[in-house]
């Protein structure tokens, strides 16, 4: 019964260090603070257009896909900058490419959002 206990407990802590991840994370990240800027618009605007809950959960999942890839992004940022401190320009393409990668989604996001709210927009 202990091990079950312990292993209970651990996991309750784990949560913990996730949700303290993410409040350093839309704390400290002025990119979050844009992406969850984003997050409300399009959420006001999903409720003034009365979306389907298809796309609503298209909707969440693109919300969730991008703050992920950008609290990817500033791990991946912040990991750089510990490991090399100094300029190196390996170091410099590796926090390119995690924006690039966080661009990429961005877009992909940005386009679903066209599909879905487009027609509203227009009907």
């Amino acid at each position: 019964m202990d091990k079950v206990k312990t292993f209970i407990e651990k996991r309750i802590k784990s949560f913990g260090y996730a949700f303290q991840g993410i409040g350093n994370f839309i704390r400290k990240e002025p990119n979050a603070w844009i992406h969850c800027t984003a997050v409300v618009v399009v959420t006001s605007l999903g409720i003034y257009y009365g979306i389907s809950a298809t796309e609503w959960c298209i909707v969440i999942l693109c919300f969730g896909l991008v703050l992920m890839a950008e609290a990817f992004n500033t791990a991946i940022e912040r990991l750089v900058d510990l490991v090399s401190p100094d300029f190196h320009p390996l170091a410099g393409t590796i926090k390119d490419v995690a924006a690039g990668a966080v661009l990429l989604g961005a877009i992909a996001v940005a386009i679903v959002g066209c599909i879905i709210f487009i027609p509203y927009i227009f009907d």
